[in-house]
């Protein structure tokens, strides 16, 4: 019978069934010949209870299909060529169980379909819309908010992850219109997660009330001019080409060639001995075993020696992937019950740990409650410092009821928490370990899921837990905007209801876990087992005791400066508008421009989109040049260089810094992130004192604001030319090896070997040439950055790159062989075994030179910083003896905090620990040099 009125099509998409399975168990292999069949087993375990649970539905299928991605490449990259480039490449175990899901539902009797150059979705499109036009009704199963807009007329979804129908309701209620206005909608917002572009700073919602408003994307595009908002307004009209590009990516085609029809997707009964054959074949003796007794045959027979060890991985929809129930989450509000978690954790040797506070300073938050989690869905909150009241200017706030006394709940806490046979699992967890650090607790020992995505991952996404939840568990946390707002009316987490704070915070110690089963098991398969055991784990508490000693800020010092700054500011201003011949805001980058373009003229001024010149530093630069064409224009631009360069000491140091000051300590206690940056170097925030200048007398001066307490020696100690060094260990360069080795002047040999002058009398601006290449070669430099440079003619610095790389051609294979290698397999790695992913080696355009650069820094720089993670690792075993503490790295340096009377041991000790850290790991062929320097502040030492 021709499939019309009252049939019914379900749509399975299967893509997302085999990612849903490969997340939600252990790594599984096939023990005949070592094949990776976890995802595969999951697969089946979900498609065996669909088939049973439709079996004996009243609203079962007529029809059914189960629908794949045939590549990640579709017609949209055609469009598009960034369209879901930013997406990580399928893990390399699961690469062979793709054609092996499409056996799997075959041996259910269950149609597969997929069509290349097109996505599942597409098919699930047209196959909707069929079954619609031809009078039936159609369920597609999935989570995918794109398939959102097919619900309507006869077509609805199935969320099987919160085993819910979805509907026109459901709709409108995630994008704030009804189906057929969600493709305007998200060709606005654009997807991040797809690369979808849309338009720059227009949300989810914004687009969802200006489709409203106007009714559709096309009258919306036609009538921009007529938004009031500026800002908004330009961006539509900026970008209205990239937003209709969005619109054709996003909106699913619903005329894909299929290579069958709707009567072909009847339901049909599995048979027997093809899915019998293929389970067994597949080695899951448990599956096998189960679905034999449900068709009522013989099993056959696997020996416990071949069977995949699917006896002991829980379904996936059993424990790993238990649905996010945030109603099943407990708010512990007595000691027995937290007792008795306790005690769960303390018998199965892990458990999840989350804090709730008041603020991102660890420094200053109040603790607010304790999370914990011991299995997929089982999860607990312990509010400790929850208020009410106190939101007027008559009403204190209270302790809210219902919350165990802090101190009783920490005395609890701390014995697990510090055991050794119990491992504490965060996210960012040194966060959490500072926050228990200032309550008393010492956590240990401990895993970092973000840290583990970072080892595995970098430079290919984020490590923020709800990027990691929404990809690799397909669950959206809830935001934390809904619980605190946003703006002025923000609160703090300790005036959240204590039934929502259960939720959301639950809701992270669950996540965490999962997160955790996950990534455990992958890092031996993507290699970087050993990267997260020595370079990742160990150096979160040493980070933590850094950052929670803090450096000793004069703040005098620095509010001398800031009164001399500003003093500097006004006088540079008056001289500036002398120049101009009139005045103008000088912190206007348009008037600037206007000044010296329209009203000097000088020439090479390029207008942006907005309509406003170009004033950025490398033009401001360009213009100095030009001293004997345009003298005064030459000279207005390099005041306002100057001017640029004090306000921003002053904005961003001599004043914020004496805002930083912790008013308990004295000190500024920076933050450091491990994950920050994809090579592996730290990145400081709150505040940033990593980008202190130090080629400017100016930017020297800061650091003098940072000082030793009385009676105590600041100290610093560098690598020098560290990232050299390893360029000539690995791009096997013998005459610079050489140089190292003999503790020659490495500038000053560069130039003698490449412009055949010798060593001594060399003059200086010689030298100064060939530092700027041997700095610039690291990064990739081209003719034109080195012109730039140097201020000479491009051609000139040009022939300086090509007579460097004919001195050293060694060099040049290795830039060859580099980026090659990432072309090849998507990513380089340090002499440590660090992976830094290349998602973009292979774009063309404006992008593809900054990608190879990257690619070719990558392991130079990330050895460096994999050199000096090892050689902080190791320091605090080094100097337990000494009174000396380690205050900051800043890339190469490492600052210490010593007692007078111990600075020669101390750097007796840290430079044995600096020089030779990369042993035994790694063998270099050139040594390692650390410089020392000592002082009453920074300044001095460095």
């Amino acid at each position: 019978m021709a499939f019309g009125k009252g049939h019914h099509l379900h749509l399975i998409d299967g893509s997302a069934y085999i990612f849903r399975a490969y997340h939600a168990l252990p790594p599984l292999t096939r023990k005949s010949d070592g094949l990776p069949v976890g995802a595969v087993a999951g697969f089946c375990n979900m498609i065996s209870r669909y088939v049973d649970g439709n079996g004996s539905s009243k609203d079962a299928p007529t029809h059914v299909a189960v629908i794949f991605d045939y590549s990640s490449k579709t017609f949209r990259n055609e469009i598009f060529p960034e369209y879901k480039a930013n997406r990580p490449p399928p893990p390399e175990d699961l690469r062979p169980q793709f054609p092996l899901t499409r056996e799997a539902t075959r041996a259910f009797n269950l149609p597969a379909i997929e069509v290349q150059d097109y996505e599942a979705d597409d098919i699930i499109a047209t196959l909707a819309r069929e079954a619609r036009e031809a009078g039936g009704r159609c369920t597609i199963i999935s989570s995918d908010k794109d398939l959102m807009q097919l619900v309507g007329d006869g077509v609805e979804m199935f969320d099987p992850m919160k085993n819910r129908q979805m509907g026109l309701a459901e709709v409108e209620e995630k994008f704030g219109v009804r189906p057929d206005r969600v493709v305007d909608v998200q060709a606005l917002a654009g997807d991040s997660v797809d690369n979808v572009p849309g338009a720059p700073g227009i949300g989810l919602k914004t687009a969802a009330l200006l489709i409203q408003e106007y009714g559709d994307l096309d009258s919306l595009l036609a009538r921009a001019a007529e938004i009031k908002q500026p800002k908004r307004r330009q961006t539509l009209i900026d970008f209205a080409d990239q937003i209709r590009v969005s619109r054709d990516l996003v909106r699913l085609k619903d005329d894909t060639p299929l290579p069958i029809t709707l009567d072909d997707l009847e339901v049909r009964d599995p048979e027997p001995e093809a899915l019998m054959e293929f389970l067994t074949r597949m080695e899951f003796r448990t599956l096998t075993k189960r679905i034999a007794e449900r068709l009522k045959v013989e099993a056959p027979a696997i020996s416990a020696d071949m069977a995949a060890s699917d006896d002991h991985a829980p379904p996936p929809d059993a424990e790993a992937a238990a649905p996010f129930d945030h109603t099943a989450y407990v708010t512990i509000r007595d000691e027995a019950v937290l007792a008795d978690w306790l005690a769960a954790a303390l018998e199965q040797g892990f458990v999840a740990v989350d804090t709730e506070t008041t603020s991102l300073d660890e420094m200053r938050a109040d603790l607010v409650g304790v999370s914990l989690g011991l299995a997929p869905g089982k999860a607990a909150y312990v509010p400790l410092g929850h208020v009410t009241g106190g939101g007027d200017l008559f009403g204190a706030a209270v302790r809210a009821e219902g919350q165990m006394d802090v101190d009783r709940a920490l005395a609890l806490l701390k014995p697990v928490l510090e055991d050794p046979s119990v491992l504490k699992i965060g996210q960012n967890m040194k966060y959490d370990m500072k926050i228990l650090a200032r309550a008393g607790i010492r956590v240990a020992p401990i895993e970092d899921t973000m840290l583990q995505s970072y080892a595995m991952h970098a430079g290919l996404h984020g490590h923020g837990m709800d990027l990691l939840s929404e990809q690799y568990l397909g669950h959206i946390p809830i935001p934390i905007k809904t619980l605190l707002g946003s703006g002025k009316s923000a609160i703090t987490f300790d005036k959240v209801d204590v039934t929502e704070a259960t939720r959301y915070a639950a809701e992270d110690a669950d996540i965490t876990l999962r997160l955790w089963q996950k990534f455990r098991p992958q890092l031996h398969l993507a290699h970087v087992t050993t990267v997260y055991e020595t370079l990742e784990r160990p150096l979160v508490p040493v980070l933590a005791e850094m950052e929670m000693a803090g450096i000793k800020v004069d703040r005098d010092v620095l509010s001398r400066m800031s009164n001399a700054f500003a003093q500097k500011l006004v006088q540079l201003e008056e001289e500036i508008h002398h120049i101009a011949g009139k005045k103008f805001n000088v912190g206007s980058p348009k008037q600037i421009g206007e000044v010296l373009f329209d009203r000097m003229g000088v020439p090479g001024g390029e207008k942006g989109k907005t309509g406003a010149y170009a004033t950025g530093a490398d033009v401001l630069e360009d213009v100095t040049t030009l001293e004997d064409s345009h003298p005064q224009g030459a000279l207005l631009a390099a005041r306002v260089l100057d001017w640029r360069q004090i306000a921003k000491l002053k904005s961003t140091y001599t004043d914020t810094l004496q805002e930083a000051i912790n008013p308990e300590t004295g000190r500024v206690h920076t933050s450091y992130s491990i994950a920050g940056a994809n090579t592996g170097r730290l990145a400081s925030t709150d505040p940033n004192l990593q980008n202190i200048p130090v080629r400017t007398e100016e930017g020297r001066r800061i650091r003098q604001a940072f000082v030793a307490p009385e009676g105590k020696v600041l100290l610093s100690l560098d690598y020098s030319q560290i990232e050299l060094r390893i360029l000539a260990h690995i791009a096997d360069i013998p005459a610079l090896k050489q140089a190292f080795r003999e503790g020659l002047d490495i500038h000053a040999m560069t130039a003698s070997e490449m412009f055949g002058v010798p060593i001594e009398g060399m003059d200086p601006s010689i030298r100064r040439q060939a530092k700027a290449i041997n700095f610039g070669v690291i990064y990739g430099i081209s003719g034109f950055g080195l012109a730039r440079n140097l201020r000479i003619p491009r051609a000139e610095a040009q022939g300086f790159i090509d007579r460097y790389f004919e001195r050293f051609p060694g060099i040049r294979e290795y830039m060859d062989q580099t980026i090659a290698f990432a072309k090849e397999h998507g990513h380089v790695r340090t002499l440590f075994g660090r992976r830094i992913h290349t998602p973009e080696i292979n774009a063309r355009g404006p992008g593809a030179g900054f990608a190879r650069r990257a690619a070719i820094n990558a392991p130079i720089q990330g050895t460096a910083a994999d050199i000096i993670r090892r050689a902080m690792v190791r320091m605090p075993d080094a100097i337990a003896g000494l009174p000396a503490t380690m205050l900051l790295q800043v890339h190469d340096e490492l600052l210490f905090e010593v007692e007078a009377g111990a600075v020669d041991e101390t750097i007796a000790q840290v430079k044995a620990v600096m020089e030779g850290a990369a042993h035994p790991a790694v063998h270099l062929d050139v040594p390692l040099v650390v410089d020392a320097g000592r002082g009453a502040n920074w300044s001095e030492a460095h």
